[in-house]
């Protein structure tokens, strides 16, 4: 006997066995399928996190931890410690080193979604993913003082199409007590989803934002609330005061540590001016506990599926003990014996690691695009790689590995059962 016919005769005695086998193979297959899945989706998804704002080189608010003021800026988690004056805002836009600048003031929302008061600047210079700039779904920016447009996950749950007419609360909440009832928008723009918390938002522009508050002190109304009605606030030239942050562009990246560096030391107010990315990867890091717990969860799944690959063997021992003689009388050496059990373990291990890749990719590839709308995943590869290779030799040798062991034992009953087998 040489190589080739023991792999074949393996091959042979797993079609032999074709349910037990099938069903180890299926085994196998899951096991490698979730592992990769939970390996790619961990990759996926820390790489669409700090994706979650590209090209923006700065981000500029109240002097605060740089996390907090990301997380409340981007990801509309939290409140900030403190806004900054639209003085200070037009004096870091008016410097001859920044490209372009974008305010945002946060403070209402609309059953629980977050307000953002900005200018239509927000929709060329917002970028996410590769790049990507905001785009619409259905129809366009704020034109009108009560325009507003919403995000893609704001007008799938609450099911609001343009036109539709929807009042701002005052705070954050799903139920608030200070509605802006009196001054209700108009829906302009519906965004196409982005999978980054810009799905989330209700987006209107930063004189709404006043002209909401018109008349309201200390968070509730006063009597000139109702005087400042929609149609008269329309005819004002209405000037914010302050602004909670901006995203800042600069002219050259190699200024932009110089940038950050004059705005921390802001003499008329303190000014916190953090990198996105580098925030990003630091928020990252005190998630990385949950990432270490899906390695481990998933390096267990693979554990169970060799576990599964050697007890089918081991379970098959008993029934192959005249097989086994049988070779061993007509020639066949412990080194086939052998051959031929750890070449059924790694041709189990093989198909089942390559059935579930497979299946996989295949699964990602129908999948790509409701993974990419909805949750900003556009990471996830849709061919096999290098780790795909690694996953699939791996557990063939680890297989292979295990299979030593019930060919040990096959080895030791075969000597002592001879021709004839006792029940």
């Amino acid at each position: 006997m040489s190589g080739f016919p023991v792999l074949s005769l393996a091959f042979r005695s797993i079609m032999a066995r074709r349910l037990t086998a099938l069903l180890t193979i299926i085994s196998i297959a899951t096991a490698v399928l979730l592992f990769v899945a939970v390996e790619n989706l961990r990759q996926g998804a820390r790489t669409s996190f700090e994706r979650t704002i590209t090209e923006t080189d700065l981000i500029v608010g109240a002097r605060s931890s740089s996390i907090n003021l990301v997380l409340y800026s981007v990801f509309q988690i939290g409140d900030p410690t403190n806004n900054m004056t639209w003085e200070t805002y037009e004096d870091i836009a008016a410097r001859p080193d920044i490209a372009w600048t974008v305010p945002i003031s946060l403070g209402d929302s609309h059953r629980g979604y977050r307000v953002v008061g900005t200018t239509p600047d927000y929709f060329q210079h917002y970028k996410y993913a590769d790049g990507r700039t905001l785009g619409f779904a259905q129809g366009e920016t704020f034109d009108d003082l009560f325009d507003i447009v919403i995000g893609a996950q704001v007008a799938r749950e609450l099911d609001y199409k343009l036109g539709t007419q929807i009042t701002l609360s005052h705070g954050m909440g799903v139920t608030s007590f200070s509605e802006h009832k009196d001054k209700p928008f108009t829906v302009s723009g519906v965004l196409a989803a982005t999978g980054t918390p810009v799905d989330r938002s209700v987006i209107v522009s930063l004189p709404a934002i006043e002209a909401i508050h018109a008349g309201w002190k200390d968070g509730t109304p006063t009597a000139l609330a109702k005087i400042a009605t929609p149609d008269k606030l329309r005819q004002m030239n209405i000037q914010p005061k302050q602004v909670t942050a901006a995203f800042v562009g600069s002219k050259s990246r190699a200024r932009t540590l110089r940038i950050q560096r004059d705005l921390n030391t802001y003499k008329q107010e303190p000014l916190q001016a953090v990198i996105p990315g580098v925030a990003l990867s630091q928020l990252w890091s005190m998630m990385s506990v949950v990432e270490r717990a899906m390695a481990i969860v998933s390096s267990f799944v693979i554990g169970v599926g060799l576990i599964g690959i050697l007890t089918s063997i081991l379970t098959s021992l008993k029934e192959r003990r005249r097989e086994m003689a049988i070779l061993r009388s007509v020639g066949a050496r412990p080194s086939h014996i052998l051959g031929l059990l750890v070449s059924e373990a790694a041709l189990l291990a093989f198909i089942g690691a390559c059935l579930g890749i497979g299946l996989l990719y295949g699964a990602s590839w129908l999948l790509k695009a409701p993974l990419e709308a909805r949750f900003n995943i556009s990471t996830l590869n849709l061919v096999p790689g290098w780790f795909d290779v690694k996953v699939i030799v791996g557990i063939t040798l680890l297989s292979a590995l295990l299979g030593l062991i019930p060919a040990w034992l096959a080895l030791k009953r075969s000597l002592a059962d001879g021709l004839s087998v006792k029940f």
